[in-house]
Protein backbone atom coordinates (compact mmCIF):
# COMPACT_ATOMS: atom_id res chain seq x y z
CA UNK A 1 0.00 0.00 0.00
CA UNK A 2 2.79 2.69 0.98
CA UNK A 3 4.75 2.00 -2.16
CA UNK A 4 2.41 2.42 -4.42
CA UNK A 5 1.22 5.54 -2.52
CA UNK A 6 4.62 6.99 -2.29
CA UNK A 7 4.50 6.12 -6.55
CA UNK A 8 1.00 8.19 -7.06
CA UNK A 9 2.18 11.07 -4.41
CA UNK A 10 5.19 11.88 -6.26
CA UNK A 11 3.49 11.63 -9.45
CA UNK A 12 0.75 14.00 -8.54
CA UNK A 13 2.54 15.92 -6.74
CA UNK A 14 4.37 17.50 -9.93
CA UNK A 15 1.04 18.28 -11.40
CA UNK A 16 -0.01 20.20 -8.78
CA UNK A 17 3.51 22.05 -8.56
CA UNK A 18 3.23 23.09 -11.77
CA UNK A 19 -0.78 24.35 -11.08
CA UNK A 20 0.55 26.06 -8.54
CA UNK A 21 3.54 28.08 -10.58
CA UNK A 22 0.28 28.47 -13.12
CA UNK A 23 -0.98 30.40 -10.28
CA UNK A 24 1.75 31.92 -9.73
CA UNK A 25 2.74 33.18 -13.08
CA UNK A 26 -0.70 34.06 -13.28
CA UNK A 27 -0.48 36.97 -10.74
CA UNK A 28 2.74 37.96 -11.39
CA UNK A 29 1.67 38.59 -14.96
CA UNK A 30 -1.67 40.28 -14.25
CA UNK A 31 -1.76 41.08 -10.27
CA UNK A 32 -4.75 40.13 -8.15
CA UNK A 33 -7.10 42.36 -9.58
CA UNK A 34 -10.23 42.15 -11.97
CA UNK A 35 -7.87 40.68 -15.20
CA UNK A 36 -6.45 37.94 -12.64
CA UNK A 37 -10.31 37.23 -11.07
CA UNK A 38 -12.20 37.26 -14.45
CA UNK A 39 -9.75 34.17 -16.13
CA UNK A 40 -10.25 32.05 -12.54
CA UNK A 41 -13.75 33.04 -13.20
CA UNK A 42 -14.18 31.34 -16.53
CA UNK A 43 -11.48 28.53 -15.13
CA UNK A 44 -13.59 27.10 -12.35
CA UNK A 45 -16.12 25.18 -14.49
CA UNK A 46 -13.38 23.18 -16.44
CA UNK A 47 -11.08 22.94 -13.42
CA UNK A 48 -13.91 21.49 -11.37
CA UNK A 49 -14.70 19.29 -14.08
CA UNK A 50 -11.12 18.29 -14.12
CA UNK A 51 -10.63 17.95 -10.76
CA UNK A 52 -13.51 15.84 -10.16
CA UNK A 53 -12.42 13.27 -12.17
CA UNK A 54 -9.07 13.29 -11.00
CA UNK A 55 -10.35 12.52 -7.35
CA UNK A 56 -12.34 9.40 -8.81
CA UNK A 57 -15.55 10.79 -9.75
CA UNK A 58 -15.50 8.06 -12.70
CA UNK A 59 -12.97 5.55 -11.94
CA UNK A 60 -14.64 4.67 -8.31
CA UNK A 61 -17.56 3.77 -10.37
CA UNK A 62 -16.19 2.51 -13.21
CA UNK A 63 -13.34 0.12 -11.57
CA UNK A 64 -15.81 -2.20 -9.90
CA UNK A 65 -17.28 -2.95 -13.13
CA UNK A 66 -14.16 -2.95 -15.54
CA UNK A 67 -12.31 -5.79 -12.86
CA UNK A 68 -15.10 -7.83 -13.40
CA UNK A 69 -14.99 -8.84 -16.77
CA UNK A 70 -12.87 -11.10 -19.35
CA UNK A 71 -9.88 -9.12 -21.19
CA UNK A 72 -11.15 -9.48 -23.96
CA UNK A 73 -14.65 -7.77 -22.66
CA UNK A 74 -12.52 -5.16 -20.94
CA UNK A 75 -11.47 -3.89 -24.55
CA UNK A 76 -15.08 -3.95 -26.01
CA UNK A 77 -16.34 -2.56 -22.30
CA UNK A 78 -13.61 0.30 -22.62
CA UNK A 79 -14.31 0.73 -26.91
CA UNK A 80 -17.99 0.96 -26.31
CA UNK A 81 -17.85 3.73 -24.35
CA UNK A 82 -15.16 6.24 -24.73
CA UNK A 83 -16.58 6.90 -28.24
CA UNK A 84 -19.98 8.07 -25.67
CA UNK A 85 -18.08 10.02 -23.56
CA UNK A 86 -16.00 11.81 -26.30
CA UNK A 87 -19.29 12.94 -26.93
CA UNK A 88 -20.58 13.73 -23.90
CA UNK A 89 -17.75 15.74 -23.46
CA UNK A 90 -18.51 17.45 -27.06
CA UNK A 91 -22.24 18.18 -25.94
CA UNK A 92 -21.00 19.47 -22.38
CA UNK A 93 -18.43 22.14 -24.24
CA UNK A 94 -21.01 23.00 -26.32
CA UNK A 95 -23.44 24.12 -23.26
CA UNK A 96 -20.65 25.28 -21.32
CA UNK A 97 -19.57 27.83 -24.45
CA UNK A 98 -23.20 28.74 -25.52
CA UNK A 99 -24.12 29.54 -22.21
CA UNK A 100 -20.53 31.26 -20.89
CA UNK A 101 -22.32 34.40 -20.30
CA UNK A 102 -24.67 33.04 -17.93
CA UNK A 103 -21.75 30.94 -16.21
CA UNK A 104 -19.58 34.07 -15.65
CA UNK A 105 -22.30 35.83 -14.02
CA UNK A 106 -23.14 32.61 -12.22
CA UNK A 107 -19.51 32.17 -10.67
CA UNK A 108 -18.68 35.69 -10.52
CA UNK A 109 -21.43 38.22 -9.65
CA UNK A 110 -19.26 40.66 -8.20
CA UNK A 111 -17.34 41.67 -11.54
CA UNK A 112 -17.81 44.43 -13.13
CA UNK A 113 -19.11 44.73 -17.09
CA UNK A 114 -15.39 44.43 -18.50
CA UNK A 115 -14.61 41.76 -16.13
CA UNK A 116 -17.53 39.24 -17.45
CA UNK A 117 -16.83 40.47 -21.24
CA UNK A 118 -13.31 38.61 -20.39
CA UNK A 119 -14.48 35.46 -18.48
CA UNK A 120 -17.04 34.82 -21.08
CA UNK A 121 -14.63 34.78 -23.85
CA UNK A 122 -12.21 33.16 -21.97
CA UNK A 123 -14.61 30.11 -20.82
CA UNK A 124 -15.78 29.75 -24.87
CA UNK A 125 -11.97 28.38 -25.03
CA UNK A 126 -11.69 26.88 -22.48
CA UNK A 127 -14.42 24.90 -22.84
CA UNK A 128 -13.16 22.42 -25.40
CA UNK A 129 -11.39 20.90 -22.11
CA UNK A 130 -14.47 19.13 -21.50
CA UNK A 131 -13.24 15.87 -24.22
CA UNK A 132 -10.07 15.15 -22.99
CA UNK A 133 -11.10 15.12 -19.63
CA UNK A 134 -13.10 12.48 -19.64
CA UNK A 135 -11.40 10.46 -22.13
CA UNK A 136 -8.38 10.66 -19.95
CA UNK A 137 -10.39 9.44 -16.71
CA UNK A 138 -11.92 6.57 -18.99
CA UNK A 139 -8.56 5.58 -20.07
CA UNK A 140 -7.07 5.92 -16.55
CA UNK A 141 -9.11 2.83 -15.38
CA UNK A 142 -7.44 -0.25 -17.34
CA UNK A 143 -3.99 1.78 -15.66
CA UNK A 144 -5.58 1.60 -12.02
CA UNK A 145 -6.85 -2.24 -12.99
CA UNK A 146 -3.40 -3.37 -13.09
CA UNK A 147 -1.74 -1.42 -10.60
CA UNK A 148 -0.25 1.36 -13.35
CA UNK A 149 -1.36 4.49 -11.23
CA UNK A 150 1.69 6.31 -11.85
CA UNK A 151 1.05 7.05 -16.09
CA UNK A 152 -2.46 7.55 -14.46
CA UNK A 153 -1.72 10.35 -11.79
CA UNK A 154 0.08 12.27 -14.67
CA UNK A 155 -2.95 13.93 -16.23
CA UNK A 156 -2.59 17.29 -13.47
CA UNK A 157 0.99 17.63 -15.09
CA UNK A 158 0.06 17.31 -18.34
CA UNK A 159 -2.37 19.72 -18.02
CA UNK A 160 -0.81 22.65 -16.55
CA UNK A 161 2.38 22.42 -18.33
CA UNK A 162 1.04 24.26 -21.07
CA UNK A 163 -0.18 27.29 -19.57
CA UNK A 164 2.81 27.14 -17.29
CA UNK A 165 5.65 27.07 -20.56
CA UNK A 166 2.85 30.00 -22.37
CA UNK A 167 3.38 32.23 -18.97
CA UNK A 168 7.00 31.85 -18.19
CA UNK A 169 7.49 32.94 -21.73
CA UNK A 170 5.40 35.76 -22.57
CA UNK A 171 5.19 37.28 -19.08
CA UNK A 172 3.13 40.56 -19.08
CA UNK A 173 2.36 39.57 -22.83
CA UNK A 174 -0.01 36.96 -22.35
CA UNK A 175 -3.66 37.26 -22.57
CA UNK A 176 -6.69 35.42 -21.56
CA UNK A 177 -7.27 33.57 -24.97
CA UNK A 178 -3.58 32.52 -25.36
CA UNK A 179 -3.53 31.24 -21.91
CA UNK A 180 -7.18 29.18 -22.24
CA UNK A 181 -5.65 27.66 -25.66
CA UNK A 182 -2.90 26.46 -23.76
CA UNK A 183 -5.23 25.45 -21.10
CA UNK A 184 -7.23 23.58 -24.23
CA UNK A 185 -3.73 22.06 -25.42
CA UNK A 186 -3.11 20.27 -22.12
CA UNK A 187 -6.36 18.75 -21.74
CA UNK A 188 -5.61 17.04 -25.05
CA UNK A 189 -1.95 15.28 -24.08
CA UNK A 190 -3.65 14.06 -20.86
CA UNK A 191 -5.52 11.66 -23.06
CA UNK A 192 -2.54 11.19 -25.73
CA UNK A 193 0.03 10.04 -23.32
CA UNK A 194 -1.90 6.91 -22.17
CA UNK A 195 -2.43 5.53 -25.97
CA UNK A 196 0.57 4.10 -26.87
CA UNK A 197 0.36 1.96 -23.39
CA UNK A 198 -3.54 1.20 -24.04
CA UNK A 199 -2.35 -0.22 -27.58
CA UNK A 200 0.82 -2.22 -26.45
CA UNK A 201 -2.02 -3.70 -24.28
CA UNK A 202 -3.93 -4.69 -26.92
CA UNK A 203 -6.86 -2.27 -27.08
CA UNK A 204 -7.95 -1.22 -30.86
CA UNK A 205 -9.53 1.91 -30.42
CA UNK A 206 -10.53 1.89 -34.45
CA UNK A 207 -12.56 -1.21 -34.34
CA UNK A 208 -16.58 -0.90 -33.29
CA UNK A 209 -16.90 -2.65 -29.80
CA UNK A 210 -20.26 -2.76 -28.51
CA UNK A 211 -20.67 -4.01 -24.61
CA UNK A 212 -24.61 -3.64 -24.25
CA UNK A 213 -25.64 -2.17 -20.86
CA UNK A 214 -22.62 -0.94 -20.10
CA UNK A 215 -23.54 3.09 -20.15
CA UNK A 216 -26.92 2.24 -18.11
CA UNK A 217 -24.28 0.43 -16.01
CA UNK A 218 -22.00 3.00 -15.48
CA UNK A 219 -24.90 5.89 -14.86
CA UNK A 220 -26.14 3.45 -12.41
CA UNK A 221 -23.08 4.02 -10.09
CA UNK A 222 -21.87 7.14 -10.88
CA UNK A 223 -25.12 8.66 -10.07
CA UNK A 224 -24.66 9.12 -5.96
CA UNK A 225 -21.13 10.17 -6.60
CA UNK A 226 -21.69 12.68 -9.32
CA UNK A 227 -24.25 14.06 -6.63
CA UNK A 228 -21.59 14.17 -3.96
CA UNK A 229 -18.97 16.08 -6.12
CA UNK A 230 -22.03 18.06 -7.19
CA UNK A 231 -22.69 19.15 -3.62
CA UNK A 232 -19.09 19.62 -3.40
CA UNK A 233 -18.39 22.09 -6.32
CA UNK A 234 -21.56 23.86 -5.74
CA UNK A 235 -19.60 24.69 -2.62
CA UNK A 236 -16.91 25.53 -4.28
CA UNK A 237 -19.03 27.96 -6.27
CA UNK A 238 -20.59 29.45 -3.65
CA UNK A 239 -17.03 30.27 -2.55
CA UNK A 240 -16.38 31.74 -5.73
CA UNK A 241 -19.54 33.87 -5.33
CA UNK A 242 -19.04 35.15 -1.48
CA UNK A 243 -15.43 36.08 -2.57
CA UNK A 244 -16.26 37.55 -5.76
CA UNK A 245 -18.90 40.00 -3.84
CA UNK A 246 -15.87 41.07 -0.81
CA UNK A 247 -14.26 43.22 -3.27
CA UNK A 248 -11.82 42.57 -6.06
CA UNK A 249 -9.03 40.59 -5.69
CA UNK A 250 -10.66 38.47 -3.64
CA UNK A 251 -11.64 35.82 -5.86
CA UNK A 252 -7.53 35.42 -6.73
CA UNK A 253 -6.29 35.33 -3.13
CA UNK A 254 -9.15 32.42 -2.33
CA UNK A 255 -7.82 30.48 -5.08
CA UNK A 256 -4.14 31.21 -4.50
CA UNK A 257 -5.05 29.64 -1.19
CA UNK A 258 -6.75 26.72 -2.01
CA UNK A 259 -3.93 25.79 -4.27
CA UNK A 260 -1.95 26.19 -1.60
CA UNK A 261 -3.50 23.93 0.41
CA UNK A 262 -3.91 20.94 -2.20
CA UNK A 263 -0.42 20.44 -2.07
CA UNK A 264 -0.47 18.06 0.91
CA UNK A 265 -3.43 16.63 -0.40
CA UNK A 266 -1.63 15.23 -2.91
CA UNK A 267 -0.36 12.28 -0.65
CA UNK A 268 -4.00 11.81 0.46
CA UNK A 269 -5.16 11.26 -3.04
CA UNK A 270 -2.71 8.66 -3.27
CA UNK A 271 -3.82 6.85 -0.26
CA UNK A 272 -7.55 6.88 -1.21
CA UNK A 273 -7.49 5.78 -5.01
CA UNK A 274 -4.75 2.65 -3.34
CA UNK A 275 -6.86 2.27 -0.36
CA UNK A 276 -10.39 1.92 -2.65
CA UNK A 277 -8.62 -0.71 -4.69
CA UNK A 278 -7.29 -2.83 -1.68
CA UNK A 279 -10.42 -2.36 0.11
CA UNK A 280 -12.56 -3.50 -2.81
CA UNK A 281 -11.02 -6.82 -2.57
CA UNK A 282 -11.17 -7.70 1.11
CA UNK A 283 -14.20 -8.37 3.55
CA UNK A 284 -14.80 -8.00 7.48
CA UNK A 285 -12.15 -7.53 9.58
CA UNK A 286 -9.70 -7.41 6.90
CA UNK A 287 -11.48 -4.24 5.62
CA UNK A 288 -11.70 -2.70 8.92
CA UNK A 289 -8.10 -3.43 9.77
CA UNK A 290 -7.07 -1.48 6.01
CA UNK A 291 -9.61 1.10 7.46
CA UNK A 292 -7.82 1.83 10.34
CA UNK A 293 -4.15 1.61 8.62
CA UNK A 294 -5.49 3.88 5.75
CA UNK A 295 -6.75 6.68 8.58
CA UNK A 296 -3.95 6.27 10.87
CA UNK A 297 -1.77 7.32 7.51
CA UNK A 298 -4.36 10.24 7.51
CA UNK A 299 -3.25 11.47 10.19
CA UNK A 300 0.50 10.93 10.06
CA UNK A 301 -0.30 12.92 6.71
CA UNK A 302 -2.12 15.77 7.56
CA UNK A 303 -1.62 17.11 11.42
CA UNK A 304 2.89 17.66 10.38
CA UNK A 305 1.45 19.36 7.58
CA UNK A 306 -1.60 20.99 8.57
CA UNK A 307 0.75 22.32 11.94
CA UNK A 308 3.20 23.46 9.01
CA UNK A 309 1.09 25.66 7.08
CA UNK A 310 -0.29 27.45 9.93
CA UNK A 311 2.81 28.30 11.41
CA UNK A 312 4.42 29.55 8.14
CA UNK A 313 1.58 30.84 6.32
CA UNK A 314 3.08 34.38 6.67
CA UNK A 315 6.72 33.14 5.98
CA UNK A 316 5.24 31.33 2.52
CA UNK A 317 3.20 34.25 1.01
CA UNK A 318 6.28 36.93 1.64
CA UNK A 319 8.75 34.44 -0.37
CA UNK A 320 6.42 33.05 -2.73
CA UNK A 321 4.64 36.45 -3.90
CA UNK A 322 6.69 39.43 -1.94
CA UNK A 323 5.30 42.35 -4.04
CA UNK A 324 1.34 41.09 -4.52
CA UNK A 325 0.95 39.55 -0.55
CA UNK A 326 1.94 42.73 1.08
CA UNK A 327 -0.87 43.15 3.80
CA UNK A 328 -3.12 40.78 1.95
CA UNK A 329 -5.50 38.58 3.58
CA UNK A 330 -3.74 34.94 1.95
CA UNK A 331 -1.72 34.41 5.13
CA UNK A 332 -4.50 34.21 7.33
CA UNK A 333 -6.80 32.81 4.72
CA UNK A 334 -4.12 29.59 4.07
CA UNK A 335 -4.10 28.57 7.92
CA UNK A 336 -7.79 28.46 8.50
CA UNK A 337 -8.24 26.20 4.69
CA UNK A 338 -5.53 24.33 6.25
CA UNK A 339 -7.59 23.15 9.38
CA UNK A 340 -9.98 21.30 7.36
CA UNK A 341 -7.67 18.96 5.55
CA UNK A 342 -7.54 16.45 8.66
CA UNK A 343 -10.90 16.26 8.71
CA UNK A 344 -11.57 15.68 4.95
CA UNK A 345 -8.55 13.44 5.15
CA UNK A 346 -10.68 10.71 7.12
CA UNK A 347 -13.85 11.86 5.00
CA UNK A 348 -12.71 10.57 2.04
CA UNK A 349 -11.39 7.47 3.60
CA UNK A 350 -14.60 6.60 5.64
CA UNK A 351 -16.70 7.14 2.67
CA UNK A 352 -14.38 4.89 0.75
CA UNK A 353 -14.96 2.11 3.25
CA UNK A 354 -18.69 2.50 2.23
CA UNK A 355 -17.54 2.26 -1.57
CA UNK A 356 -15.60 -0.63 -1.04
CA UNK A 357 -19.27 -2.49 -0.04
CA UNK A 358 -20.68 -1.56 -3.21
CA UNK A 359 -23.12 1.38 -1.16
CA UNK A 360 -22.39 4.72 -2.36
CA UNK A 361 -25.71 6.24 -0.88
CA UNK A 362 -24.62 6.61 2.40
CA UNK A 363 -21.30 8.52 1.77
CA UNK A 364 -23.63 10.84 -0.71
CA UNK A 365 -26.53 11.34 2.34
CA UNK A 366 -23.54 12.53 5.02
CA UNK A 367 -21.73 14.45 2.56
CA UNK A 368 -24.84 16.05 2.00
CA UNK A 369 -26.14 17.05 5.07
CA UNK A 370 -21.93 18.44 6.05
CA UNK A 371 -22.39 20.56 2.60
CA UNK A 372 -26.09 22.04 3.40
CA UNK A 373 -24.14 23.38 6.91
CA UNK A 374 -21.49 24.70 4.99
CA UNK A 375 -23.78 26.47 2.87
CA UNK A 376 -25.66 27.91 5.38
CA UNK A 377 -22.46 28.92 7.05
CA UNK A 378 -21.03 30.30 3.74
CA UNK A 379 -24.11 32.78 3.51
CA UNK A 380 -23.63 34.33 7.11
CA UNK A 381 -19.60 34.03 8.78
CA UNK A 382 -17.82 35.84 5.43
CA UNK A 383 -20.09 38.97 6.21
CA UNK A 384 -18.95 39.21 9.71
CA UNK A 385 -15.54 37.65 9.61
CA UNK A 386 -14.26 38.59 5.59
CA UNK A 387 -12.53 36.21 3.60
CA UNK A 388 -11.59 33.54 7.07
CA UNK A 389 -15.32 33.06 7.15
CA UNK A 390 -15.09 30.84 4.18
CA UNK A 391 -12.61 28.58 5.79
CA UNK A 392 -14.60 28.31 9.04
CA UNK A 393 -17.67 27.30 7.59
CA UNK A 394 -15.61 24.57 5.45
CA UNK A 395 -14.24 23.69 9.50
CA UNK A 396 -17.94 22.80 10.65
CA UNK A 397 -19.35 21.42 7.50
CA UNK A 398 -16.07 18.84 7.61
CA UNK A 399 -16.96 17.65 11.25
CA UNK A 400 -20.51 16.84 10.92
CA UNK A 401 -19.72 14.69 7.84
CA UNK A 402 -16.81 12.67 9.29
CA UNK A 403 -19.22 12.32 12.44
CA UNK A 404 -22.31 10.94 10.09
CA UNK A 405 -19.84 8.93 8.30
CA UNK A 406 -19.16 7.07 11.22
CA UNK A 407 -22.36 7.30 12.94
CA UNK A 408 -24.62 5.86 10.17
CA UNK A 409 -21.53 3.18 9.80
CA UNK A 410 -21.65 2.41 13.09
CA UNK A 411 -18.23 3.24 13.38
CA UNK A 412 -18.20 5.56 16.33
CA UNK A 413 -16.91 2.84 19.06
CA UNK A 414 -14.61 1.33 17.10
CA UNK A 415 -12.25 3.73 15.76
CA UNK A 416 -10.05 6.23 17.77
CA UNK A 417 -11.09 9.29 16.18
CA UNK A 418 -11.86 11.53 19.96
CA UNK A 419 -7.84 10.46 20.52
CA UNK A 420 -6.67 11.38 16.95
CA UNK A 421 -8.57 14.92 16.43
CA UNK A 422 -8.82 16.64 19.47
CA UNK A 423 -4.06 15.68 19.30
CA UNK A 424 -4.80 17.39 15.82
CA UNK A 425 -6.91 20.55 16.94
CA UNK A 426 -4.16 20.69 20.34
CA UNK A 427 -1.40 20.54 17.93
CA UNK A 428 -3.42 22.99 15.21
CA UNK A 429 -3.39 25.47 17.88
CA UNK A 430 -0.04 25.83 19.34
CA UNK A 431 0.53 26.27 15.70
CA UNK A 432 -1.48 29.37 15.35
CA UNK A 433 -0.50 30.67 19.41
CA UNK A 434 3.17 30.23 18.78
CA UNK A 435 4.43 29.99 15.05
CA UNK A 436 1.59 32.23 13.05
CA UNK A 437 2.46 35.73 14.58
CA UNK A 438 5.90 35.43 14.45
CA UNK A 439 6.67 38.71 12.35
CA UNK A 440 10.58 37.34 11.10
CA UNK A 441 10.44 35.02 7.68
CA UNK A 442 13.26 32.90 8.33
CA UNK A 443 13.07 32.02 12.09
CA UNK A 444 8.99 31.35 10.89
CA UNK A 445 10.13 29.23 8.33
CA UNK A 446 12.26 27.65 10.13
CA UNK A 447 10.76 27.18 13.79
CA UNK A 448 7.36 26.14 11.72
CA UNK A 449 9.26 23.16 9.23
CA UNK A 450 11.13 21.77 12.78
CA UNK A 451 7.49 21.28 14.21
CA UNK A 452 6.29 19.65 11.15
CA UNK A 453 9.20 17.31 11.61
CA UNK A 454 8.81 16.45 15.07
CA UNK A 455 5.56 16.00 14.94
CA UNK A 456 5.96 13.65 11.74
CA UNK A 457 8.40 11.65 13.70
CA UNK A 458 6.36 11.76 16.81
CA UNK A 459 3.52 10.65 15.07
CA UNK A 460 4.93 7.92 13.27
CA UNK A 461 6.20 6.17 16.31
CA UNK A 462 2.93 6.60 17.89
CA UNK A 463 0.64 5.19 15.02
CA UNK A 464 3.03 3.18 13.43
CA UNK A 465 0.41 2.65 10.43
CA UNK A 466 3.07 0.30 8.43
CA UNK A 467 2.16 -2.41 10.96
CA UNK A 468 -0.19 -5.04 10.75
CA UNK A 469 -3.52 -3.95 12.49
CA UNK A 470 -5.97 -6.01 14.49
CA UNK A 471 -9.48 -5.53 13.88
Amino acid sequence: MFGSTLWLTLATLTGLAAGFAREWLLVAAWGAGGRSDAFLVSLFLPEALRMALAAGLLSAAALPLYQQRSPQAQHDWLGALAPRLLLCGVGLSVLLGVGSPFWVRLIGPGLDESGCALASASLQWLAWSAPGFLLHALLCVPLQARSRFVLAGLGSLLFNLPPVIYLTLMRHAATPTGLASACVLGSLLMPAALLPTLLRDGWTPWRLSRAPGAGRELLKRIGPLLSSNLASQGLALLERMVASLLGEGAVTWVNLARKLINLPLIALMSLNQVLLGLMSGTQGDQRMALLRKGLSSATLLTVPAVAGLIGAAGALVTLLLPHQAIDSPLPALLAWFAVPLMFGAWNALLARYAYAAGDTRLPLRCELAGSLLNAVLLAVLPFFFGLIGIAMAAVCGAILTGLLLMRRQDLLMHLPWRQQWLLGVAIMLLAAIVLHPLSNTWLQLGLSSAYGAVLLAGLALWLRPWRAVSA
